[in-house]
């Protein structure tokens, strides 16, 4: 069964960092190393982190739940690009941030993150954004493949700091 897709609320915020501690790791370069994903889990992806994000009208996150279960969750900044490679890249303005999309990985190849990729683009565009854009490693294969068949292209690159490292990652954009 496809889980339903909600918007989460400040109940959510201690699952939502539990099932971060599971997915964020599976999206980090194969050499990362797993002090840098504590520190980056503790710092960005902590229960009071999502409290938060929760409170913040600029930013939505999307949860697939099934029943209570969190199975995954997408979050959504409608905020300008504050980075100048990516807001030099970017082509459909206003744009919103997918600056999260995980799903749990008991529920890889289920159709769950299509239900849930789905449900961000409807939201963005719902929201008055012209495009939405996402920020995915380079060395991430099963993400760009994802993100490409959900209608996302190519546009850039920046920089992103994992701990003390310093990783590549493609700017993509869907545009609505």
């Amino acid at each position: 069964m496809i889980s339903m897709v909600r918007t989460a609320t400040a109940e959510d915020a201690r699952r939502l960092a539990e099932l971060a501690a599971v997915t964020f790791p599976l999206a980090c370069p194969p050499g990362s190393s797993p002090e840098d994903i504590r520190i980056h889990l503790e710092r960005t992806l902590s229960e009071a982190n999502f409290v938060e994000y929760l409170a913040d009208a600029q930013i939505t996150i999307l949860v697939l739940d099934d029943g209570g279960r969190l199975d995954g969750y997408t979050m959504l900044i409608a905020k300008p690009a504050s980075d100048p490679d990516v807001a030099a890249a970017l082509t459909a303005l206003p744009s919103t941030e997918l600056s999260k999309c995980y799903v749990h990985p008991e529920h890889h190849g289920r159709g769950s993150a299509t239900q849930l990729m789905k449900a961000s683009l409807e939201h963005a565009a719902d929201q008055g954004a012209a495009g939405v854009w996402l920020g995915v490693n380079s060395e991430n294969a099963k993400a760009i493949r994802f993100y490409e068949k959900s209608g996302f292209t190519r546009v850039g690159t920046k920089s992103f700091t994992l701990g003390s490292t310093v990783e590549h990652d493609l700017v993509m954009e869907h545009v609505l």
